[in-house]
C-alpha cells in the first residue's frame, strides 16, 4: 500500500513513494535549497549547492520521523540512475579535443596530481584500517572507490569486493559515498569563498596556469546564453540523450564482457565524447546534426540538480551512525586531507588566483563526492562571485574523463593484491 506526500501525519505502516512521488519531493527538496539560499545570507556566503542543501534538510526531516516512530521511508529511485548517466553523457560532450588542445598543460597538469592524489586516499584508508585492526580492502571502500569513485565505482566494485572477503560491500561502499556527496557539497564551494575574500580575487580577464585572457578560452559550458526555447529543438536533444543512454548501454556490456570494471556511466560518457568530436569535425554530415551545446548543458544540469537531491535525501542517517568506528574515522581523514590539498595545493598549484580558487572547488568536489558535486560547486561559486571559463574547462575533463579510468585500475591492482 501507499499513500501521499506526508507520512508523518499518516498511517505509520504505509511509507512508500511512488516514482511520481519521489519527483515531487525532489523538486520540493530544490525549492527548499533556493528558499534557504534565500533566506539565510550565511548559506548564500558559504556557495553551497542549493540541491544538496534541500536534501539535507528533506533527510534530516525523514530521520526525525522515524525518530518518533514512524517506519523507514521507501522512495522508488528508478530514475536514479538513468539521471546520473543522463548527467554524466553531457560531461562526455564536453570532452572536445578542441578543448583539450585549448586547456594544454594545464589539463594534462591537473590529471597528474589528481592521479597521485587518487592512490593516496587509497593509503591513508587502507593504512588507518589495518592499524585499527580492521580488514585493508574496507579502507580502500572508504578510499577512492567511494570517495574520487562515488557511489556509481562503489556499486560496480561491490561484487569484487565481496569475493575479496568483505561482507557488505555494497552498503558500506554506498554510505560511504553518499557521505563523500554530502562533504564534498559542503567543503568545496566554502573553501573557495574562503579564499576568494582572503586572497580579495576577482572574475577577470586573467586565468589560472597559462596565462592567456580567460575570454579567449571557449568554455565547454555556456556560463551566459540561454538555448532557445523551442519545443522542436527540445525533442531533439531528448532523442539525442536516450540515443547516447542506449548506445552507451551497449557499450557498457561490452566493456563487462571484456572483464573490465567501469561504473555504468562511462558508456554514454564514451559514446557522447565520440559524438561531439565528431560533430566538431564536420565531416560525414555532422554538420547537419543540430545540437546545441547550451541545450546539453541544461539537459544535464536538471539531470545533476535531480541526482544530487534524491542521493542526499535518502541519504540513511542512522546506518552512517551505525558504521564501524574504523570507517567514521577514515572518511573523517578523508576530508581533513582533501579540503587541506584543494585550500592549499591545488590554489598554489594553479596560481593562487580566482580561476585557482574555483578549481579547488571542483576538485574538492569530485575528490570526495562525484563530477555532479564538482559542477555544482562551480556553479554555486559562479554564481555569486563571476565566471571562471578555465575551471569549466578542466575540472570534467579531468574529474569525469580521466580519474575514473585511472580509479578502475588503481582499484583492480588492488584487488589482485588480496585475492
Amino acid at each position: 500500500m501507499r499513500f501521499g506526500f506526508f507520512p508523518w501525519t499518516m498511517n505509520p505502516s504505509l511509507m512508500s513513494f511512488s516514482l511520481i512521488e519521489t519527483l515531487a519531493i525532489a523538486a520540493g527538496g530544490i525549492l527548499l535549497g533556493k528558499g534557504l539560499a534565500r533566506i539565510f545570507p550565511l548559506l548564500r556566503e558559504l556557495c553551497l549547492p542549493e540541491p544538496v542543501l534541500g536534501g539535507l534538510l528533506l533527510c534530516v526531516l525523514f530521520s526525525l520521523s522515524e525518530i518518533l516512530g514512524a517506519q523507514p521511508l521507501q522512495f522508488d529511485l528508478t530514475l536514479q540512475t538513468p539521471l546520473m548517466i543522463a548527467f554524466f553523457l553531457s560531461i562526455g560532450w564536453m570532452a572536445s579535443w578542441k578543448h583539450l588542445k585549448a586547456g594544454g598543460p594545464d589539463v594534462v597538469k591537473f590529471f597528474l596530481l589528481c592521479a597521485v592524489i587518487l592512490v593516496s586516499q587509497n593509503v591513508i584508508g587502507m593504512g588507518l584500517a589495518k592499524a585499527l585492526g580492521q580488514n585493508p580492502l574496507v579502507g580502500a571502500l572508504a578510499g577512492s572507490v567511494s570517495m574520487a569513485g562515488g557511489p556509481g565505482t562503489a556499486l560496480a566494485f561491490a561484487p569484487a569486493f565481496e569475493k575479496a572477503g568483505v561482507v557488505g560491500a555494497g552498503p558500506i561502499g554506498t554510505a560511504a559515498a553518499l557521505a563523500g556527496i554530502i562533504m564534498g557539497g559542503v567543503l568545496g564551494s566554502p573553501m573557495a569563498a574562503r579564499l576568494i575574500k582572503r586572497f580579495q580575487l576577482h572574475a577577470g580577464p586573467a586565468g589560472f596556469g597559462s596565462g592567456k585572457k580567460a575570454e579567449m578560452i571557449e568554455s565547454p559550458i555556456s556560463l551566459a546564453g540561454h538555448p532557445d526555447m523551442d519545443m522542436g529543438n527540445l525533442m531533439n536533444h531528448l532523442k539525442f540523450f536516450f540515443l547516447v543512454m542506449a548506445l552507451g548501454a551497449v557499450v557498457g556490456q561490452w566493456i563487462q564482457k571484456s572483464g573490465i570494471t567501469l561504473p555504468i556511466y562511462i558508456g554514454a560518457m564514451i559514446v557522447a565524447a565520440l559524438l561531439r568530436n565528431w560533430h566538431d569535425l564536420g565531416r560525414g554530415g555532422a554538420h547537419k546534426i543540430k545540437l546545441s551545446h547550451e541545450w546539453i548543458e541544461e539537459l544535464g544540469s536538471i539531470a545533476l540538480s535531480y541526482f544530487l537531491v534524491t542521493a542526499t535525501m535518502t541519504l540513511q542517517l542512522k546506518q552512517l551512525a551505525g558504521l564501524a568506528t574504523v570507517l567514521v574515522v577514515i572518511l573523517a581523514v578523508q576530508a581533513v586531507w582533501i579540503w587541506i590539498l584543494g585550500s592549499w595545493l591545488v590554489f598554489r598549484f594553479f596560481g593562487k588566483n580566482y580561476d585557482a580558487a574555483v578549481i579547488g572547488a571542483g576538485f574538492t568536489g569530485f575528490m570526495l563526492g562525484t563530477t555532479a558535486n564538482a559542477m555544482a560547486n562551480l556553479n554555486a561559486v559562479t554564481k555569486r562571485y563571476g565566471p571562471a571559463p578555465r575551471a569549466y574547462l578542466v575540472v570534467p575533463l579531468v574529474g569525469a574523463c580521466g580519474t575514473d579510468f585511472v580509479n578502475a585500475g588503481v582499484i583492480t591492482a588492488i584487488l589482485s593484491l588480496f585475492r
